[in-house]
């Protein structure tokens, strides 16, 4: 869970290919952090300070050793309600609080659990921060101004609906000629920087003819000396549930780049757990510093694997690169056009929508598929975590929806030499998953009709067993027996006889002999009894007979 000499074992093979990727990153990370920096409320300054305190935190903390950490879009959608509701000091306190959360799920080995959130809710939900980042920027380029933390869809509308076209004329060109040229020049180099190009190209081109367009602002010209923010007891139990947000949000988002960091470098060092912990402490000392809370970056992670970056020192290297942006050259980024930024998160956000995965995904199922769709609306419409939260939710139903009809009981035929017992002799065998989801319906299906009076319950097939399940077999038992009618039982794993023994299905046998570890003891019982209840019945008739004989003759 520490650093150690271990992480940069391989760095003197690699370091030259490292320190080239680091820089690439770097330059790519820049427009993004001053993007997002401003998309949550924070401003430009706060992105530049977060990709350079929790990307170089989390390179030597992390679980990953690719992975790069910074703030990032979805991140950004999350920070904006809070930043309406308490202002920007609230994110210091939120960040330091989720870095503790984090930490702490990382000691208690949570990480491993990010394999439970279904595809389709992830995708549904990448899909959905794409297209929140995406309408966050139009009110941007339009130059409209709701109120902070308005919900992007309505911003959007009313940006649109009220909007000065003459006066947006400039602004709407400097986003056409960034998003033109990136998707022109990766056509001859797909490797080189383009969204920085694209925005010297705008600001030189502003500055020279003086063009009428929203600038950054200043950004200092040095770190902010960290300091611990002050917490009022009145906010503070809001700002632990937007601290949860934030935690689960931060652990997702990082945990999923972490894994995609693996399979693009094929590098299986990965430790989930000491990921949450790094991630963590990335959000501690990015909310000391004034930053906000930071998350892994999947976009800047697969540009640090493409560029070459093999080692921590590649992610490093990226956050000196944006450290000596911040030293020595504060005053040109002051000046960059915010519609540049715009357009290069309009153009980041459609390629977040996982459209090729989206339309796989609505082939498949109509429950992925509506779990797709639903977790998409959500995280557009109303929250993030509630987005995730009611996908899992969702998918969870459909899950035991779809165990449950694999799941059942079905009657079996004898399977032996013929005899004339059998014809009083039902074999019903259990398949798949006795739990609350199939319990009920197995209960309908096991009955004794007819001239039945011994029942035998298979249950070698039997794969899992829940308390509802047993409770539910054990009442099939009572009621069998309540008719009149012998229960066999036969072939119950070992795995799961303690829950049978304890909920009371062996004990609502008419006789603890009634359970057998094979099929051809079982069935041969069974012929035994119906045979000694022939023969007890004929006995009975020829003692009726012969009492009937004594009066007629008296």
């Amino acid at each position: 869970m520490l650093p150690s000499a271990s992480d940069y074992a391989d760095v003197p093979r690699h370091w030259r290919s490292d320190v080239a990727a680091g820089a690439t990153v770097g330059i790519v990370a820049l427009p993004l952090a001053l993007a997002f920096g401003i998309s949550s409320g924070a401003g430009a300054a706060a992105g530049l300070v977060t990709a350079v305190i929790a990307g170089l935190v989390a390179a030597v903390f992390g679980g990953s050793n690719v992975q790069v950490s910074g703030p990032t879009g979805a991140m950004a959608v999350v920070l904006v309600p809070i930043v309406g509701d308490h202002g920007v000091a609230a994110l210091a306190i939120v960040g330091i609080i989720a870095g503790v959360l984090l930490m702490v799920a990382g000691a208690l080995r949570l990480g491993q659990l990010i394999g439970l959130v279904p595809w389709p809710v992830i995708a549904g939900f990448t899909a959905g921060i794409g297209m929140i980042i995406f309408l966050q920027q139009v009110p941007l380029v339009l130059g409209s101004a709701d109120e902070v933390g308005t919900r992007p869809v309505v911003a959007a509308f009313h940006a649109v609906q009220h909007a000065d076209w003459g006066a947006a004329a400039w602004a709407l060109a400097a986003v056409a000629f960034v998003i033109l040229l990136m998707l022109v020049v990766p056509l001859w180099n797909d490797r080189f920087p383009v969204s920085l190009l694209a925005i010297v190209l705008v600001t030189v081109i502003a500055e020279l003819l003086n063009l009428p367009l929203a600038r950054i602002g200043e950004i200092p010209s040095s770190l902010p000396v960290p300091t611990l923010p002050t917490i009022d007891p009145a906010v503070l139990q809001t700002l632990l549930t937007a601290a949860l947000a934030v935690a689960a949000l931060s652990a997702i988002e990082s945990l999923l780049s972490a894994r995609v960091a693996v399979d693009l470098s094929g590098d299986a060092r990965y430790n989930p757990d000491r990921e949450l912990v790094g991630q963590g402490m990335a959000c501690m000392a990015s909310g000391a510093f004034g930053g906000i809370p930071a998350t892994g970056a999947i976009a800047r992670t697969a540009v640090n694997v493409r560029a070459g970056g093999r080692t921590r020192l590649s992610v490093i290297t990226h956050s000196l690169v944006l450290l000596g942006v911040i030293y020595l050259a504060s005053g040109p980024v002051s000046r960059i056009p915010m519609a540049a930024l715009a357009a290069v998160l309009m153009l980041t956000a459609v390629r977040m929508v996982p459209f090729r995965e989206a339309r796989t995904i609505l082939r498949s199922t109509r429950s992925d598929a509506a779990v797709l769709l639903l977790t998409m609306v959500i995280t557009v419409m109303v929250d993030l975590i509630e987005a995730v939260q009611f996908g899992i939710a969702v998918a969870a139903v459909f899950a035991l929806r779809a165990v449950a009809r694999t799941s059942g009981v079905r009657i079996e035929p004898i399977d032996s030499a013929p005899d004339p017992a059998d014809a009083r002799i039902s074999v019903y065998r259990l398949t798949g998953s006795m739990f609350f989801g199939a319990a009920e319906r197995v209960r309908s299906d096991v009955s004794a009709e007819g001239d039945v009076e011994v029942v035998i319950l298979a249950f070698s097939q039997l794969r899992t067993l829940d308390a509802t399940g047993a409770n539910t077999l054990a009442e099939i038992v009572r009621a069998l027996e309540k008719q009149g009618v012998t229960v066999l039982i036969k072939g119950v794993p070992s795995r799961h006889m303690a829950l049978m023994r304890s909920v009371g299905v062996i004990d609502a046998l008419r006789d603890r002999r009634h359970l057998f570890d094979e099929f051809p003891p079982a069935l041969e019982h069974a012929r035994s009894h119906v045979r000694r209840s022939a023969e007890s019945r004929a006995s009975e008739s020829r003692a009726a007979g012969s009492t009937a004989s004594v009066i007629s003759a008296g």
